[in-house]
């Protein structure tokens, strides 16, 4: 098999790579990277990605790393099902609703930002979760309001979109940390219709590998 992903479990970013690979019936090895072991900062992690983030995808000669990038090479080589919709304006659409997921909510709660608020700053764990909950259920809002207006199944329609990708993994985090997410019921219950899918099943962070149980 010539392609390979560097992922972690419990990796937000990786899991969306993971439902597009999926979704697109893409086999790939797993390379695990134990990201609260550090192993992200290895030199030889380092050697292929500089930045040492995961996920971070071998795809014959080519490495690629940022999950919505990888996501939409996928697309580009590889077009059904699409993860875009076929007009501009449609996908302007959904990859603003995806940027809004990796851009404005994610990098504020990721492990090396709620690692230096505990250790740095040295703030109590129940601060760094109050932090975590602020933040998601602030852009969970806005959010809020395109599932309202959804006029299918998921966010934009009734195919999964970059857009979808990027909030499943945003809820179980979301989950995890005890948010309020019942604030947010249309955008509760398009996760639940993702989360039927075999494909989204699959990419879910208790069935990989190296998932904790």
């Amino acid at each position: 098999m010539d392609r390979t992903l560097y992922t972690y479990w419990r990796s937000s970013a990786s899991y969306r790579v993971r439902i597009a690979l999926a979704l697109k019936g893409l086999a790939y090895d797993s390379q695990p990277i134990n990201l609260a072991q550090g192993a992200q900062t290895s030199i030889g992690f380092k050697l292929l990605n500089p930045q040492g983030f995961v996920p971070f995808l071998i795809d014959g000669a080519a490495g690629l790393n940022q999950s919505l990038a990888i996501i939409e090479y996928l697309d580009e080589t590889h077009p059904e099902p699409p993860l875009l919709p076929a007009d501009p304006l449609g996908r302007a659409r959904v990859r603003a609703a995806a940027l809004a997921i990796a851009c404005d909510i994610h990098p504020l709660n990721n492990l090396r930002v709620l690692k230096y608020l505990k250790g740095d700053l040295q703030q109590p764990q129940e601060v760094v979760d109050t932090w975590y909950r602020h933040w998601v259920e602030e852009g969970f809002g806005p959010l809020e309001e395109i599932a309202e207006g959804a006029t299918g199944a998921y966010l934009f329609g009734d195919t999964p979109t970059l857009a979808d990708i990027c909030l499943v993994p945003q809820m179980w985090n979301a989950r995890r940390l005890q948010a309020d997410i019942a604030r947010f019921p249309k955008l509760v219950a398009i996760d639940a219709r993702l989360n039927t899918l075999p494909a989204v099943r699959a990419a879910a962070p208790e069935a990989q590998p190296d998932a904790v149980r």
